[in-house]
């Protein structure tokens, strides 16, 4: 039968309720026999008074006749008319009393006929001794006939009869009173005892099939919350709450087991890990489902992140290497022009001595004039070098303008990766101390993840700082770079003019002291202009290491953000999808 828990309690209860109804029952028909016959053993002893008081008053109806006999005397008769009226109540008492016995109304048809002889009987020996003729011996021979007696002697034995009659249904009554006691008194105890024991034995059955699975379950309830998932819970094939909680709480251990199992994996890096819910209602199923799902979106969007920084930092690595060596090219060049500017410098000075002694002699003038002009092409070609160098230097620092640019977007995009694995890590903590006691591995998991992000946007941070100082000393040598053009293309100027003054001093002899003076202040602004152009080429010399030292800082930047980009692969590497 599939009982329930309620149909067995109720069950214990009817059983209980059942034998209280038959105790009562046994109990109130032995006490209702009791009550009867109780009532019928009144019944009689009201009979046998009734007897008793009929016997006492023909005793004294008797005993009134004698004293009146003998005394004469008026008083004497009161017994008697007393009697006379009380003994016909009596009978009627009586008749009324044995109604339902049929023998002892025989009896007392019997009786009254005796009573009304023995009253007749009385009457008449009373009456002969009021007659004033008759007298004492007249009522005396009627009472020496013994009629009086005789009657008095049937009445007596109807009387013994009626209470032999009673006195014996009082004694079977009171046997049947005392039977009907120890019925109940043995209704009583032993339905008692066979109430207790029925429902001792009932109760026990209940309590049993009811107490010790829930024990276990609780057990297994007390186990499942201290976070042990190891065991297994008691699954109790019965129909009914019990049954079912059974089955529940085994199908919340398998799912809390399947749940510590995902954890275990993701905790491992694992994401393959493939999650059912039990139902659309089941928060915590669809909870890891959806952090399985936001973890793969982001991972793959991380590795995919960290790729481009990788394939961006190892091109800004190779991009800072070529700068770096362009630089040192740059440097040494314009150290080489150094020199050169040096040179022209020290050709002008001999130039301006020379034109001073053009007056002295106009044949020192041609050589001056030829050595001049020779000078003059050397120091034009030595700037044009010089400003072929400081174009490449231009093209190079706008190169690294543009590649700082390309860096600052990268690092940007790195930043907002960061941003987006640190606001990752927030939301997997929440979930996972949702999840309580099962989220703490992945808390583990976005505690790294955390991490990553930190060093990732301090590692952008440092990259940052160094990007701007690099873009500061690019601005620099941009204008160190304009500024030596603008300087070049003076020099270019100044050597064309003095080369044309030397041309013309070739071609004019005659004007050897005009020509002379012209030359000299041609000479004496060259040299100014080479003053000029040293110093212009000592700040780009200046511009060109500080460029070199930024390219450097670039290319340890470079290095670093290339390091980070291979840490960020090998650590995204780890998760399995």
């Amino acid at each position: 039968m599939k009982w329930t828990i309620g149909t067995k309690i109720g069950g214990g209860f009817t059983l209980a309720l059942v034998a209280l109804v038959v105790i009562g029952w046994i109990s109130y028909r032995s006490t209702t026999g009791l009550i009867d016959t109780a009532q019928q053993v009144d019944h009689t002893h009201q009979v046998l008074e009734n007897l008793d008081l009929l016997t006492s008053t023909m005793k004294d109806a008797e005993t009134g006749q004698r004293g009146y006999i003998i005394t004469g005397e008026d008083s004497y008769l009161e017994p008697y008319n007393a009697a006379v009226g009380q003994a016909d109540q009596i009978l009627k008492e009586v008749r009324t009393l044995t109604q339902d016995n049929d023998r002892q109304q025989a009896r007392l048809d019997k009786l009254t006929p005796l009573i009304t002889d023995k009253f007749a009987e009385l009457k008449e020996t009373i009456d002969l001794r009021k007659d004033p003729v008759k007298g004492f011996e007249a009522a005396k021979q009627v009472v020496l006939t013994d009629k009086g007696k005789t009657t008095m002697d049937e009445i007596r034995k109807v009387v013994g009869d009626m209470e032999d009659e009673e006195n014996s249904l009082l004694k079977k009554r009171s046997e049947d009173s005392q039977l009907s006691v120890e019925q109940t008194h043995a209704a009583i105890i032993w339905g008692t005892c066979i109430a207790l024991i029925f429902l001792s034995v009932a109760g026990f059955s209940i309590t049993r099939n009811i107490s010790k699975p829930l024990n276990e379950i609780s057990s297994a309830a007390e186990r499942i919350a201290a976070g042990d998932l190891s065991g297994s819970v008691t699954v109790y094939n019965r129909e009914d709450e019990v049954g079912r909680l059974s089955r529940t709480f085994s199908q919340m251990n398998h799912s809390l087991q399947d749940m510590a199992a995902v954890a275990k994996q993701i905790a491992a890096s694992d994401l393959r890990v493939q999650i059912k819910p039990q139902s659309n209602k089941d928060v915590l199923g669809n909870a890891f489902v959806t952090m399985v799902d936001n973890l793969r979106r982001t991972t793959s969007e991380l590795a995919e992140g960290v790729n481009v920084l990788a394939s961006s930092a190892s091109e800004i690595l190779a991009a800072t290497t070529q700068v770096a060596s362009g630089a040192a090219e740059t440097g040494t060049a314009i150290t080489q022009t150094t020199s050169t500017v040096e040179e022209v410098k020290q050709t002008a000075q001999v130039s301006s001595q020379k034109a001073r002694a053009v007056s002295d002699s106009a044949q020192k003038a041609t050589q001056v004039a030829q050595a001049g002009r020779k000078s003059v092409d050397t120091s034009i070609e030595g700037m044009k070098k010089i400003q072929t160098q400081m174009d490449s230097i231009a093209e190079s620092v706008v190169k690294l303008s543009e590649q700082s640019q390309a860096i600052g977007e990268i690092i940007a995009s790195v930043n907002d990766l960061a941003e987006q694995s640190n606001l990752l890590a927030v939301n997997a903590a929440i979930e996972a101390a949702k999840a309580g006691e099962h989220g703490k591995g992945f808390a583990v998991v976005a505690q790294e993840v955390k991490s990553l992000a930190d060093q990732s946007k301090q590692a952008t941070a440092q990259v940052r700082a160094i990007l701007s100082d690099i873009q500061k000393a690019t601005t620099a040598a941009v204008l160190a770079t304009e500024q030596g053009s603008k300087a070049v293309e003076t020099g270019v100027k100044q050597s064309g003019e003095a080369g044309e003054s030397i041309r013309q001093l070739a071609d004019s002899i005659t004007e050897a002291a005009q020509a002379a003076t012209q030359i000299a202040a041609s000479s004496q602004q060259q040299l100014v202009g080479t003053d000029q152009v040293a110093m212009a080429m000592e700040n780009i010399k200046q511009a060109s290491a500080q460029n070199v030292a930024g390219t450097k800082q670039a290319e340890i930047a470079a290095h670093g953000l290339h390091d980070l980009g291979q840490k960020l692969k090998r650590l995204v590497e780890q998760y399995k999808m």
